[in-house]
C-alpha cells in the first residue's frame, strides 16, 4: 500500500509539467503569429508608401519634361524620339504602379526603372538646354549676319549711286562743247557763188561755223551733232524729211537738222550749211541755232536778218 501512494504524486507532477510546456508553446506560437502579422502589416504599409513615393516621383519627372518642352526649342529628330520614349516609359510605370499589390520583386523593379528614368530625364533636360543655347547663339549670329548684310547692302547701294553719279559726271565731262560759234546768212547767185547777206528776203541759207573746245576725255571718233533752229517768233523750224527726235540734258527733243563731225581734239573748225524748208525761206528778225552732242548742249549762236 505504501508503494502505490508514492507513485501517484509523481505521475501528477509529470502531467503538470506537460501542461505547462503546452501552455508555453501555445503562448510562443501566439507571440510568433503576432510578430509575423505586425511584420506583414509593416511590409504592406511600406509597399504602399513606396508606391506613393514612386508616383510622386513620376509626377515630378513628367512635369520636368513638360516644362522643358514648353521652351519651344526646335528639337532634332533624335531629341523628339527621346522625348516620346520617356513619355512612353512614364506611362508604363504608371500602369504598373496602378496594380493592386506588388510583390517585392515587382516593387524593386519599379524602383530601379524610376531610378533609370530619372537619369534619362536629367540627361534629356541637359540636351534640351544645350539645344536652346545653340539656338540662341545661332539666332544671334543670324541677327549679326542680317545687320552685316544690311550694312553691305547699304554700302552697295551707296556705291552704286556714287558710280552712277560718277558715270554721269564722266559722261558730261566727255561731252563735246563748242568753243566758238559764228552764224552768217548767205544768198547763192545763179552762178553758184555764195554771197554773205544781212537781209532776210534774198537769204537762202545759214552757214554755221563752230569749233569744239579741247577735251582729253572725249572719244576721238565721229560724234552726232543735232541742230535746233528757232525762227524770230521762237518756233522750232522743222522739216519732215530731215527732222527727228533725240535726248539731251534729260529731255526728249526734236531736232531741225542732224550731222556728224570727226572729233580729233585739234581745234578744227566745222561748218554746217542749213537751208530753210519754209517758203519764203527766211523772215526778218533773229534766228537762234542751238547745237547738241553726246546728250548735252554744246552751245548756241544767232544771226539777225533785216
Amino acid at each position: 500500500m505504501e508503494n502505490q501512494t508514492g507513485q501517484t504524486p509523481k505521475k501528477n507532477s509529470n502531467v503538470i509539467y506537460f501542461l505547462i510546456i503546452v501552455v508555453l508553446a501555445l503562448l510562443g506560437t501566439d507571440v510568433y503569429l503576432y510578430l509575423q502579422k505586425n511584420k506583414s502589416d509593416t511590409r504592406i504599409v511600406y509597399q504602399e508608401d513606396e508606391k506613393n513615393r514612386l508616383k510622386i516621383e513620376l509626377d515630378s519627372l513628367e512635369a520636368q519634361i513638360e516644362q522643358v518642352n514648353a521652351g519651344k526649342a526646335k528639337m532634332t529628330s533624335e531629341l523628339r524620339a527621346k522625348n516620346d520614349s520617356l513619355e512612353s516609359k512614364i506611362k508604363v510605370l504608371r500602369q504598373e504602379l496602378a496594380k493592386g499589390k506588388l510583390t517585392s520583386g515587382e516593387l524593386a523593379k519599379a524602383q530601379e526603372d524610376v531610378k533609370q528614368l530619372r537619369y534619362f530625364v536629367t540627361k534629356y533636360t541637359a540636351d534640351i538646354e544645350e539645344l536652346k543655347k545653340q539656338n540662341t547663339s545661332l539666332a544671334a549670329e543670324r541677327d549679326t549676319l542680317k545687320t552685316n548684310l544690311g550694312t553691305v547692302t547699304q554700302k552697295a547701294t551707296t556705291l552704286e549711286a556714287q558710280n552712277k553719279d560718277l558715270d554721269s559726271k564722266v559722261t558730261i565731262a566727255k561731252a563735246l562743247k563748242a568753243g566758238r560759234i559764228d552764224i552768217a546768212a548767205y544768198k547763192v547767185k545763179n552762178s553758184g557763188k555764195e554771197v554773205e547777206e544781212t537781209r532776210a528776203k534774198p537769204t537762202t541759207k545759214l552757214k554755221i561755223n563752230f569749233t569744239v573746245a579741247p577735251n582729253t576725255l572725249a572719244d576721238k571718233t565721229l560724234h552726232d551733232v543735232y541742230l535746233r533752229v528757232l525762227d524770230p517768233t521762237g518756233n522750232l523750224v522743222t522739216d519732215a524729211a530731215n527732222s527727228g527726235n533725240f535726248t539731251a540734258d534729260g529731255q526728249d527733243l526734236q531736232y531741225t537738222y542732224k550731222t556728224s563731225i570727226d572729233f580729233k581734239n585739234d581745234n578744227s573748225t566745222f561748218t554746217v550749211d542749213w537751208k530753210s524748208p519754209t517758203n519764203p525761206p527766211f523772215q526778218k528778225g533773229t534766228y537762234t541755232v542751238l547745237l547738241y552732242s553726246d546728250g548735252s548742249t554744246m552751245g548756241q549762236g544767232s544771226v539777225t536778218l533785216k
